[in-house]
């Protein structure tokens, strides 16, 4: 006997049990039983047994005794394998470096504090993949970043040299991350951009290549300010990692005259920046800047002699514009409501004598940072206040002005490109976005010992120069905008706009060829739904177990091959 499949023109195929017999000397087959409402497993099992095979039950000849997420870490791995970062961290290998190399992956896939990620990565394939055994614990960790430490100036020279170029652009800037405790040496209280107040902070300057792809790490004490990490970020980029000519980029907050005037002093460095305000407002004054100019165009550049042998582009933007009138608009009536409320209290009788009222009212125009913009009549017994009118035109006046300054001439950059070179320190912005939330959790800082907290911002820079590459990599499967090209071109200073295939991503959540579209984190979720099973089979079999990796997706297949394309 035996199982034949006939076909059936519009329907589906007839699943027929026949037998074979003579008659009359002649072959001839005939229907014993029409099987096609069987299911394919039972019509699948008789075949089986038709050929003389033996069936046993799948649960008795295998059981399953782990099942372990894969998907993410194959993710993660294939990119870091892609990058070379075991050579990276060290050419010989090492347990140290296993552990290292693990902990990147994990802080990309999970992060958390070291002992929650050693618990929590043997619920994963990366401990067999890394070919870490069992017994890692959190004090190997430890150890393992000070190895880390020890070589990070070596690492990051590696990572100069792939990523700066001679005459090409390095981003800096310098933010701080909050402490819990009070012992590490480097934390200290200070400009707080994590709006945590009275919180100890380590401040940190990153160091990036023109596209946002980082190459150093600085830590410094929480108390010292932006302009101080300036000059060894520069002399880091010249000697440390080689790069004999080099385009520093810096907001307006790090590079005032006097870094400036050291930078000339290193050599080998031009640098892109912006006046302050009141820096803008003085050329205003004094007619090398005409706001009339704007009329036609929204940008033009010019030299001046307080700034010799450098290049400033003035640019306007009605669109920022708007939102800082509105910004300032909104402020102003925010503090004459306040105002009121203190005009009240004095006429009532509760708020008496000038030096109270003015302690009073000096924290209400504080409080919105707009007092130069009221003008305050304090007695004992009274209190009135205007808003200066004279003083919001001025600064109206500038609303959505900002100059760009470089040492570089036209000749080397054009005004445009200068602008969109300054507008690329967008690109260190997001690194710390992504290290100091949802990404990678640098913050909250609980390590003791200062070498530790170097160690660890250094590993939360190299899960983030993996992460990267992981990003450029998959921008047709996220909401990335991939068309990258357009950023050399377009207007550098009109607010910038996606594409219409980035925005039709968006509004639709899918791709153009009808696949959903995922942000990062949620990608890489996805691919942990992939699963690595460890089957054992009959003793008496003596065979090793068996592994079996659940099938990709076509979807999920379609992310590991673009990983596949890396480069460096």
């Amino acid at each position: 006997m035996y199982i034949a499949t006939v076909p059936n023109r519009n329907s589906p195929p007839a699943i027929l049990l026949r037998e074979g017999y003579r008659e009359n000397g002649k072959v001839k087959n005939r229907t014993i039983a029409n099987l096609s409402k069987w299911p394919p497993e039972k019509i699948e099992a008789l075949r089986v047994v038709l050929k003389g095979r033996q069936v046993v039950p799948v649960d008795e000849l295998y059981e399953t005794v782990s099942s372990r997420a894969h998907g993410h870490v194959k993710a993660v791995l294939t990119a870091m394998e892609k990058l070379g970062i075991k050579k990276l961290l060290a050419s010989r290998p090492s347990r140290e470096r296993d552990i290292i190399y693990a902990v990147i992956a994990w802080r990309i896939i999970k992060p958390a504090s070291k002992l929650a990620m050693q618990r929590e990565w043997d619920d994963s394939t990366l401990p067999e993949l890394v070919g870490l055994d069992d017994s890692v614990t959190e004090d190997d960790i430890y150890e393992a970043m000070d190895w880390l430490l020890a070589g990070q100036d070596r690492i990051e020279k590696k990572l100069a040299k792939r990523h700066l170029t001679d005459g090409g652009l390095m981003l800096y800037d310098l933010t701080s991350s909050y402490f819990e405790g009070t012992t590490c040496p480097l934390a200290a209280l200070g400009y707080n951009r994590d709006k945590k107040k009275g919180k100890l902070q380590v401040n940190y300057g990153l160091m990036a290549n023109g596209r946002g792809c980082p190459v150093g790490v600085s830590v410094f004490p929480g108390n010292v300010g932006d302009p101080k990490t300036l000059i060894p970020a520069a002399e880091k980029a010249r000697k440390d990692f080689g790069v004999s000519d080099i385009v520093l980029v810096g907001d307006r907050g790090m590079m005032s005259q006097k870094q400036i005037d050291k930078l000339k002093e290193v050599g080998g460095i031009d640098w892109i920046t912006a006046l302050r305000t009141g820096a803008i407002r003085s050329l205003v004054k004094d007619g090398s800047v005409q706001l009339g100019l704007f009329d036609e165009r929204n940008l033009f550049s010019f030299e001046h002699a307080d700034y010799p042998g450098e290049q400033l582009v003035a640019c306007r933007n009605p669109e920022l514009a708007k939102l800082r009138a509105h910004k300032r608009d909104s402020l102003i009536d925010a503090t004459a409501v306040e105002l009121d409320k203190v005009r009240g209290m004095v006429e009532r009788g509760k708020l008496k004598g000038a030096d109270a009222i003015g302690v009073r009212t000096g924290k209400v125009v504080n409080k919105y940072k707009v007092a130069k913009h009221f003008e305050l009549h304090i007695e004992d017994d009274s209190f009135t206040y205007s808003v200066n009118k004279k003083s919001v035109s001025e600064e109206a006046a500038l609303d959505g002005i900002y100059i760009v300054r470089t040492s570089l001439p036209k000749k080397r950059m054009s005004p445009e490109d200068a602008v969109r070179n300054y507008k690329s320190l967008s690109n260190v912005e997001r690194i710390f976005r992504s290290m100091k939330t949802v990404d990678l959790l640098v913050r909250p800082i609980h390590h003791r010992t200062e070498e530790r907290v170097r160690a660890h911002i250094f590993l939360c820079m190299l899960s983030y120069y993996v992460q990267w590459h992981m990003m450029q990599a998959w921008r047709p499967l996220t909401f990335a905008d991939e068309d990258q090209d357009a950023k050399k071109t377009r207007d550098p200073v009109a607010p910038a706009k996606r594409s219409e295939k980035a925005i039709a991503k968006a509004a639709l959540k899918t791709t153009e060829n009808d696949d959903p579209v995922y942000s990062f984190r949620s990608l890489l979720e996805h691919l942990g739904s992939i699963v690595r099973n460890r089957c054992t089979r009959d003793s008496k079999l003596n065979m090793p177990p068996l592994i079996i990796d659940s099938t990709p997706t076509e979807y999920q297949q379609k992310a590991f091959d673009l990983l596949k394309e890396i480069t460096m």
